[in-house]
């Protein structure tokens, strides 16, 4: 005889096995859809340059990945940032950054992230900043420059790559080892229009990253004083770094991966084991070299560490110097 229970228990049977089935049917990540990579400033500049050239090395090792890059512009990185971070947690979106830039937005105003909450999957790239002038200028050297800002206190502008950027932040932890005044900060929107305004001879100094600049100093068009590399840069070897200057000054914009907070920890290994093989491959190295990309393989907890050190300096930074009104 079969009884009400029985019969609601094969009912809920029945219910439930065409859903068993759609989950024992559904192809393995990444194999559903491609990945959606956001990259959170237009395409054409450095990060972009940098997702563009290691995603096809990274999609070779993985089996069945496919991606799509999406550039998701605003707000200075603030809105691809923000989609990173609340997509779904399922492997398929991740989106690109840049550090300092990640950690400074979250002070200077409200954002729908958390610096520190992201999946950390792999840190690429590496630039560091450093200071350029126009090769006409009488500033030849970084003592030429603290001479020059004590000389004329409020006079000199120096460009940068934005308010919060890796260049601003150079700039300011320059000005407290230097003890000279602030100098007159001007923000731009990227590299380009910056050495534009430089060559067309209305800007004096610009903080940038040492490797945006390489064409123009050998055409003989900028001069860099200085980086804030760990040691001197291959490509500009008669640049000196900062700490050689006696100023104990490492800093750049590290351009690397995440994902939203929660990714499946099978997923994020394998990602992360993907990206390392990546940054490994001789023609991925030769590829970014020719790029003037100046690598730094990180994955998982030690990029999650060097994020960790990332937010600290500027949080130490914000509480000496604040610099939204800069």
């Amino acid at each position: 005889m079969t009884t009400r229970r029985s019969f609601g228990a094969g009912a809920l049977g029945l219910l439930a096995a065409p859903r068993i089935a759609a989950a024992q049917s559904a192809p393995p990540w990444p194999q559903e859809r491609p990945i959606e990579v956001i990259v959170p400033v237009n395409p054409g500049g450095p990060l972009d340059g940098m997702v563009r050239l290691i995603l096809p090395h990274v999609a070779e090792r993985i089996p069945g990945l496919r991606y799509v890059v999406t550039n998701r512009v605003g707000a200075g990185g603030q809105i691809g940032l923000e989609a990173t971070f609340n997509a779904a947690p399922d492997g398929y979106t991740i989106g690109a950054t840049s550090m300092p830039v990640q950690q400074t937005m979250p002070l200077e105003r409200p954002v729908r992230y958390r610096a520190l909450g992201f999946t950390f999957i792999a840190n690429v790239v590496d630039d560091a900043n450093a200071f350029y002038v126009p090769a006409s200028s009488p500033i030849r050297s970084v003592a030429d420059l603290i001479a020059a800002a004590r000389a004329r206190p409020g006079q000199i502008g120096c460009g940068s790559t934005g308010i919060g950027s890796d260049d601003h932040i150079f700039l300011m932890a320059f000005e407290s080892l230097a003890g000279i005044p602030p100098l007159v900060h001007v923000p731009f929107t990227g590299a380009a229009p910056l050495f534009a305004q430089m060559l067309g001879g209305h800007l004096e100094l610009a903080a940038v990253n040492i490797h945006d600049g390489v064409a123009q100093i050998r055409e003989g068009k900028l001069r860099a004083l200085a980086t804030a590399a760990p040691q001197r840069v291959a490509a500009l070897p008669e640049v000196p770094t900062m700490r050689e200057l006696g100023f104990d000054l490492v800093m750049g914009a590290a351009r690397g991966f995440l994902g939203p907070p929660g990714m499946p920890p099978a997923v994020a290994r394998a990602l992360e084991g993907a990206f390392a093989g990546a940054m490994a491959d001789p023609g991925f190295q030769r590829d970014a070299a020719r790029m003037f990309m100046p690598l730094r393989p990180l994955t998982g907890a030690a990029y999650a560490s060097m994020a960790q050190e990332t937010d600290d300096m500027v949080r130490d930074l914000w509480t000496k110097r604040p610099w939204r009104e800069r």
